[in-house]
């Protein structure tokens, strides 16, 4: 069962730590690329902020944002700031999630996300949780995914994996960290057993590693679908 309240918590922590760890950077080194492409570090502050307000409007029943490319523009404006204008927009836009997160209402209710997306009001924290942990990560400031929370490695190989479930471009898979395992990919009897520690199967499900440290059995790794 989801726990949002927990979530919620789970959130503060991970955006503290964040917090934490980018105010020892500098103003150079918001504009060195961060670890995802065509982004600066600045560029991935700028979108954590902007995500943010984005689930406010979600958990109020608002579009999430205006247009994909006012989106896209946001990130692009907000992206050269200076670090601790970066940091206070980081800070106060959680401070506005938190407190949506406050006010009363049904959270077995379903929203809306991007493009199309639907889900329950009640994951939504926990989506927030993956935005603040993996672009941390995407930082590049020393915070890897073998730093995540055990708790939050196994939630996120379930989400992904469910995720990719019945796409038609992954192979039926067993996903397995030698304690748990999942099955992804389209339907039918796994073709590939896909190993390794969660860290690293985790990591190869949501794009941050080449899934180089993982074992396939029956066949090649298979190739996943940006997310």
């Amino acid at each position: 069962m989801i726990d949002h309240v927990r979530d919620l918590a789970s959130v503060r922590d991970a955006t503290d730590r964040l917090l934490t760890a980018a105010a020892k950077l500098n103003n150079d080194s918001t504009a060195e690329p961060s670890r995802l492409p065509g982004w600066t570090r600045g560029h991935v502050l700028a979108h954590l902020a902007r995500n943010a307000d984005a689930l406010v409007n979600v958990l109020s029943g608002r579009p999430m944002y205006v247009s994909g490319d006012a989106r896209d523009n946001d990130i692009e404006r907000d992206a050269p700031r200076p670090l601790t204008e970066q940091l206070r927009d980081v800070r106060e836009s959680a401070e506005r999630f938190a407190a949506a997160g406050t006010i009363p209402a049904d959270w077995s209710r379903t929203v809306e996300l991007r493009n199309g997306v639907t889900d329950s009001a009640s994951r939504v924290p926990f989506r927030r949780w993956v935005e603040v942990e993996l672009h941390h990560v995407d930082l590049g400031i020393g915070y890897e995914v073998e730093d995540l929370p055990e708790e939050f490695v196994q939630r996120e190989i379930a989400f992904l994996t469910t995720r990719f479930l019945g796409h038609p471009a992954v192979p039926p898979t067993r996903v397995t960290d030698g304690t748990r395992a999942w099955s992804t990919g389209r339907d039918g009897e796994p073709e590939v057993t896909v190993s390794g520690s969660a860290s690293d199967v985790v990591g190869w499900l949501a794009g941050r590693r080449d899934g180089s440290a993982l074992t396939a059995e029956g066949g090649l790794l298979p190739s996943l679908p940006p997310l």
